[in-house]
């Protein structure tokens, strides 16, 4: 099992150590292309099916909040990209 592939798997249980790496692997994955914006805004956007989340990359640790993930959950079933 690929990292991609055990990211995709947790995602749905909305673990509480989930990582901005597994995020971007997960969205980036799923046809998302990550835009850098000014300080640690972050927007994953999906060309073919415009799509646009809008986050913030935590710091100092890399863990993301519960709303990040219900985002990210949303995304990828509007995408038809969910697991």
């Amino acid at each position: 099992m690929t990292q991609f592939d055990k990211a995709i798997a947790r995602l749905p249980q909305r673990p509480k150590d989930f990582t901005w790496d597994e995020a971007v692997r997960v969205m980036e994955g799923r046809g998302f292309k990550l835009h850098k914006s000014s300080g640690s805004r972050r927007k994953f956007y999906h060309e073919e099916k415009d799509i646009l989340v809008s986050l913030h990359e935590p710091h100092p640790g890399k863990i993301l909040k519960r709303y990040q993930l219900d985002k990210i959950i949303e995304a990828l079933d509007n995408s038809g990209e969910s697991s």
